[in-house]
């Protein structure tokens, strides 16, 4: 019995890019065959991308998905790749399972199929299908019921996708009785911070159940308002880390299955990142993704010498390089001098494209014949920001990125339309405003242990945050201080507490009463804002499903 040489390809794929995703399973195969390996697997869905959502109810797209499929088992062994086994993820057509099992409704498959020798081998049927948070798999597909071994070079390897490890029993439970050598999982597993070391102990927990190692590939890059953040890695039956692939990165990882009853081969274990870092790449890969697959070259969005802007132009300079950002500073007559030169300082050091657009005789039009006052007239100078980077969007292509946090979107503490929550995508939806702090200190500190310059002004980070729409506005006449106030929302939002519970935890009832009025009053604004990338285990959007109308107020 020789040693199986086994590489996980964790690949960036593009929903509904049959012919693109094909060819990097081509070339990716390719690489696994020149470093030695005997089975190469991909990540889940990989010919179609994930998630593929409605898509997989539309005939016509199951059958290009087939047609790739079918001509990459050829590619492959046109190649000289035939005697590689690649696994791969696929949407399965109807009738690839048990049509007459009673749960089957017609629905297609989540499906992973073994390539080899020119052909399809085997196919396999997702079991379990996760209808919580941002999964709807349940609504688009059947569950498969029959398990997966294949034979690999005289070895005997069990198949599973995704949520089937995630579930007691089912496809892993009966892989004990099949004495396999090793379980390898494809996955399309969306980041959120802190689930990476999830994984690695359910991963731990599977492999003692089955006696075997398990490998654990995941998709890597940008997908809406999705980041897949690779991190792939093999388990031993004793729980070791054996190896590890890098976050945030296309990786080839590769590791050798010694023949049993010798020690395990320990390979390659990339570090584990920083909390703050792991964040800030998980966003700029949510924006580079976005940007990229939706055809876009560049951004603008509004320097206002904040810190939201601040960091969300130094974000687009990671993802997509400064000199493809476009900033536009919009004084007005309420705009202090030092945030004119934040802005003009920020653009220099990110190599930003900088525009001075002075919205003052704008507003004075529309006021000649609105004559609007108080909150009305200020969120007139915000809504002309707002347009004012739509239009140089349309003239000029660029895609209009949102600088607005996840307290503000929380609380409604943004004028709709304006230039913090107008546009395609919104880098910060799901960073509160203390997290907003950190990053960009972070940021900093990582370009200057570089011997960099830093990204962001420090005086950006350093002075009280204002909309700037009134004499000597500041964010906290309106709200309780940040760090209170995401503490707060930390518990309503993501913890799903009423107010009773918010009362126990000893917060003070004039802010529990304040925080709660205006997180439920801001709904409306919420559904109309831009994607952005889920950084945490509840991100609005997929995650949190409210009613819009609702008379519920917290008892």
């Amino acid at each position: 019995m020789t040693t199986l040489r086994i590489a996980l390809a964790q690949i960036d794929t593009c929903v509904g890019d049959v012919d693109g995703n094909a060819a990097a399973v081509l070339s990716w195969a390719r690489r696994a065959a020149d470093a030695g390996a005997h089975l190469v697997v991909f990540p889940e869905m990989t010919l179609t991308g994930y998630p593929i959502e409605d898509l997989a109810l539309r005939a016509s797209f199951r059958r290009g998905a087939e047609a790739a499929l079918q001509r990459t088992a050829a590619e492959l062994a046109a190649a000289g790749l035939g005697d590689l086994a690649v696994l791969v993820g696929t949407v399965g057509e109807r009738g690839q399972g048990d049509v007459d099992a009673p749960d089957d409704r017609g629905l297609p498959t989540n499906q992973a199929v073994l390539l080899q020798h020119g052909r399809v081998v085997t196919r396999y049927d997702k079991h379990h299908l996760p209808n919580y948070g941002v999964f709807d798999e349940f609504r688009i597909f059947a569950p498969g019921d029959a398990t997966c071994v294949v034979d690999v070079a005289g070895r005997r390897v069990g198949v599973v996708v995704c949520e089937d490890i995630w579930q007691d029993g089912g496809p892993v439970a009966q892989m004990d009785e099949n004495d396999v050598d090793l379980l390898v999982v494809l996955n399309g597993s969306p980041y959120e911070e802190g689930k990476g070391h999830v994984r690695v102990e359910l991963a731990q927990r599977r492999a003692r159940e089955v006696d075997a190692p398990v490998a654990y590939v995941n998709l890597v890059g940008g997908q809406d308002d999705l980041v897949f953040d690779g991190g792939s890695f093999v388990v031993g039956t004793d729980g070791e880390l054996l190896a590890g692939a890098p976050q945030f990165v296309e990786h080839l990882l590769l590791w050798d299955l010694a023949e049993r009853g010798t020690a395990p081969v320990r390979g390659a274990v990339a570090a584990p990142l920083a909390p703050d870092e792991e964040v800030y790449r998980a966003i700029v890969t949510g924006l580079a993704g976005y940007v990229r697959k939706n055809g876009f070259r560049s951004v603008v969005l509004g320097l206002s010498g904040g810190i939201d802007s601040a960091l969300t132009a130094a974000i687009a300079a990671d993802a997509i390089g400064g000199e493809n950002v476009v900033g536009v500073s919009m004084p007005s007559s309420f705009s202090s001098a030092h945030s004119k030169d934040d802005a003009a300082d920020l653009a220099k050091r990110l190599g930003a494209d900088l525009r001075v657009q002075p919205i003052a005789s704008v507003v004075d039009a529309f006021q000649a014949q609105l004559a609007l006052e108080g909150v009305a007239e200020e969120n007139l100078q915000a809504r002309v920001r707002g347009v004012l980077l739509m239009a140089v969007s349309n003239r000029e292509g660029h895609l209009v990125i949102a600088p607005g946090n996840k307290s503000e979107l929380a609380t409604g503490y943004a004028t709709i339309y304006d230039a913090g929550s107008i546009g395609g995508f919104a880098p910060l939806k799901d960073v509160d405003k203390s997290r907003v702090w950190a990053l960009a200190r972070w940021r900093n500190a990582y370009a200057e242990a570089r011997g960099e310059v830093p990204p962001i002004p420090e005086s950006s980070i350093t002075k009280p945050p204002s909309a700037e729409l009134r004499p000597g506005q500041l964010d906290q006449d309106s709200l309780p201080p940040y760090d209170l106030l995401d503490e707060v929302l930390d518990a309503y939002v993501e913890h799903a507490e009423g107010r009773a519970e918010l009362l126990a935890r000893g917060f003070d009832p004039a802010v529990v009463d304040k925080v709660v009025t205006l997180v439920d009053r801001a709904e409306w604004k919420r559904r109309q804002y831009p994607l952005g990338p889920k950084v945490t285990a509840l991100a609005f959007g997929r995650d949190r499903r409210l009613p819009v109308t609702s008379r519920w107020r917290e008892p």
